[in-house]
């Protein structure tokens, strides 16, 4: 028997991931009926409104959103200024969210609205993009088993160019924290995600031009018995094919480089893992093994599945609140926002 779709609308089209949300989320059509769009700021209408992923929508102010009947969950797509306090808004309306990254330059807030989302027993889903990457998994899943041993070093790179996009690196320049504040959350999500919080975070911050951009960044995360290390750039040339996560363990290695293909590659080409093992683990002799862990059907694919089946009590969120705040709380510190550290959670 098939079930109701989940009726869902989005918030903004200003942050870079808004539009393969919205495509992503129109291609589950067995799964969620797209009600609408808002997007108050006529800017980003005018640059981003005539995209093919808002082709035949209903365009909506945020309050004609909220009245849609039954609506159920909403997808935070705003500029990254505004994504905090639109979340917050639609945990008052008692909503579901898919938000994008990152969540604000203060932890205060972000605190407050996990707080209130745990209160009402509603999902938040942070919309950090490895998190079902299927070598990305692969490697959690080899640390959790104890194939690698007691894990000693971690290294993680997403860096990328854009030497001849002025406006976008004046953008990021609005940040602090610059490249770091916007890239390096999604390593750090797969970093706590295998080892959880950090006893000290260190972070080296650089520019590589006099442009007011902090577009070089490289962050330690300490460990009693490990230390994991997130680099972060904006300068290097073709970095996006560089991208990587290396995790040494005591019993292996496993190696990820790139982390994922170009969008137009993601059903065709697989994603491979560079494992070596000490000894034999699993279905794996003791070597070196390129395991193939198959295609990703789309950067966000598998992560809006999972939103639908939290939404439909189907699964527990497994990455509940006190995660997205130990990410959060990770990320602000790595990108040079020195703050008092929370023991709350």
């Amino acid at each position: 028997m098939s079930q109701t779709r989940i009726k869902i609308g989005q918030i903004g089209i200003g942050h870079n991931h808004g539009s393969e949300k919205m495509n992503t989320l129109r291609r589950l059509s067995d799964l969620y009926e797209v009600v609408g769009v808002a997007e108050p700021d006529p800017e980003w209408k005018k640059k981003r409104g005539g995209m093919d992923a808002y082709r035949d929508l209903a365009w909506m102010t945020e309050e004609e959103l909220f009245r849609v009947p039954g609506l159920q969950a909403v997808a935070v797509e705003t500029d990254g200024f505004d994504l905090v306090p639109t979340a917050r808004r639609c945990v008052e309306h008692g909503l579901h969210i898919h938000m994008d990254k990152p969540g604000g330059e203060t932890i205060g807030p972000f605190r407050e609205l996990l707080d209130e989302y745990k209160k009402r027993d509603l999902c938040i889903q942070l919309g950090y993009m490895y998190r079902n990457n299927p070598a990305i998994c692969f490697c959690r899943e080899a640390v959790r088993k104890g194939w690698l041993g007691d894990i000693f070093e971690i290294h993680a790179v997403m860096s990328r160019y854009d030497g001849h996009d002025g406006n976008y690196r004046k953008w990021l320049a609005n940040f602090k924290g610059g490249a770091m504040y916007i890239f390096a959350g999604h390593l750090i999500d797969i970093v706590i995600s295998m080892m959880g919080r950090p006893d000290r975070v260190t972070p080296f911050m650089r520019r590589t031009r006099d442009d007011g951009l902090v577009d070089n960044g490289l962050a330690v995360m300490e460990y009693p018995r490990c230390t994991a290390t997130v680099r972060v750039s904006v300068a290097e040339v073709d970095g996006m094919k560089h991208r990587r996560l290396i995790v040494c363990g005591t019993k292996g290695t496993a190696e990820i480089c790139p982390l994922e293909h170009p969008s137009d590659r993601y059903e065709h080409d697989p994603l491979h893992v560079r494992l070596t093992l000490l000894e034999a683990c699993g279905d794996y002799p003791a070597g070196t093994h390129l395991v193939d862990v198959g295609v990703m059907p789309g950067r966000y694919t598998e992560q809006l599945r999972e939103f639908a089946k939290i939404i439909r009590g189907e699964i527990a969120n497994p990455y509940p609140v006190e995660h997205e705040f130990l990410v959060q709380e990770a990320l602000l510190a790595a990108s040079g926002y020195h703050q008092e550290r929370e023991n709350r959670r």
